[in-house]
């Protein structure tokens, strides 16, 4: 079985690369963020045809996420308990979807960003990550938490740490944030397959950053300890990063037994 994720950055305007990219690595389940669409605005026919199912939250042009699946989808959960909101008014945000595809539970996650430390939304960050913590810990069975977490983990996973001295993605908190999710159990399967140094699964457009190799590892597989001991492999898809209208992220892939 292989999964994969993907913030495409808009599935309106990349939905070919999206299906070529299915076709072309043989993807079982892709979790989608950033789909910056309602459920009524994804384009899903071209997806039907090639055998895939759909599961999906979006409210606005916003956030969203989706599951994408040829080998069932059953059991969607948006959301978990306690979501905080975010806001004036406050509005809870389409930032988390949960499957089972062919038995392995895969949560589909958009970590907020954070903007900057001062902001009420790196607060709002903090708080989302330990509510979906509190979720994790109830889960049981072969469980995947993916996506685009918003946090580089190591000082490895930064083409420059002097540059976010003072900056999101690198803070204490945020760390101590995913660190608890491996306390817990949980295990980050991708990165003994696609060890560093200057290994990115995220580049800024500003500045020819892709070409220039300046980017940030933000995107992870976070297995529970029985999903972990069935990953045979794992890879990044820099390519996807590279010609006209690439997302700003590549997509992450790992094989299960």
């Amino acid at each position: 079985m292989r999964i994969a994720t993907w913030n495409v950055n808009s599935i309106r305007s990349r939905i070919d690369r999206v299906e070529a990219f299915l076709q072309r690595h043989d993807i079982d389940v892709l979790a989608v963020q950033e789909t910056k669409a309602r459920e009524d605005q994804l384009p899903l026919m071209g997806l039907q045809v090639l055998g895939y199912d759909v599961a999906a939250a979006g409210y606005n042009q916003w956030n969203g996420v989706a599951i994408i699946s040829r080998v069932g989808i059953e059991d969607v959960q948006v959301g978990f308990p306690e979501m905080p909101v975010f806001g004036d008014p406050p509005v809870a945000e389409a930032r988390a979807i949960g499957a089972t595809c062919g038995g392995v539970r895969i949560w589909s996650l958009y970590v907020p960003n954070g903007r900057t430390p001062e902001d009420p939304h790196y607060l709002y960050k903090l708080d989302w990550l330990a509510k979906l913590r509190t979720a994790a810990q109830s889960f049981s069975g072969d469980v995947a938490l993916v996506g685009d977490w918003n946090i580089a983990p190591t000082d490895a996973d930064v083409f420059d740490i002097a540059q976010f001295a003072k900056s999101t993605h690198v803070t204490p908190p945020e760390r101590a944030a995913f660190q608890a999710l491996l306390e817990d159990g949980y295990v980050e399967v991708t990165r003994p397959h696609t060890p560093g140094p200057e290994v990115y699964t995220y580049w800024d457009y500003y500045r020819q950053r892709f070409e220039r190799n300046r980017g940030l590892r933000i995107d992870f597989v976070l297995g529970s300890p029985s999903l972990a001991s069935r990953v045979t492999g794992a890879f990044i898809d820099r390519d996807e990063r590279a010609g006209q209208g690439a997302s700003d992220h590549a997509p992450v892939v790992v094989d299960l037994r």
